[in-house]
């Protein structure tokens, strides 16, 4: 019975990582286009999908409380009851990991956003002031 609920909670942890890392897709490719805006874009996508999957299982799965069933007497709490709370638990404590990991992300994505844009001004003062100032072999000389 411990196996098949193990079993069952890392499906749970999968689907709901696979599923939540098919949803946030689209937006995860548009940050990292918006900041590197380079082909290595898509190889950071394809590592945050992954890193989605992988802290979505092992948040997900509650494997210290999976340890407290294999003692004596452990395997009789493994009713209806105890199979809808793990899988419920489950599913809620790999979206909270999903969630941090992306928090993380998107905030030092504002921040590389921040720097990416203060860089971007700063070349459009510097070809503004450059189209403003008379070029020295068409200027008339003295």
């Amino acid at each position: 019975m411990f196996l098949a609920l193990l079993f069952a909670t890392v499906v749970v942890a999968a689907a709901v990582s696979v599923a939540t890392a098919w949803l946030f897709s689209k937006p995860l490719s548009s940050v990292l286009n918006r900041i590197i805006a380079d082909e290595i874009s898509a190889a950071w996508l394809k590592f945050l999908k992954f890193a989605v999957v992988v802290v979505g299982v092992s948040f997900g799965v509650p494997v210290h409380d999976l340890e407290r069933n294999l003692g004596p007497g452990g395997a009789a709490g493994f009713g209806f009851d105890h199979w809808v709370l793990e899988i419920y638990r489950t599913a809620i404590e790999a979206l909270q990991g999903i969630a941090w990991m992306l928090l993380v992300f998107f905030v030092f994505a504002l921040i590389a956003y921040v720097i990416v844009r203060i860089g971007e001004m700063r070349v459009e003062q510097g070809s503004s002031s450059e189209a403003g100032q008379p070029d020295e072999a068409t200027s008339p000389k003295e």
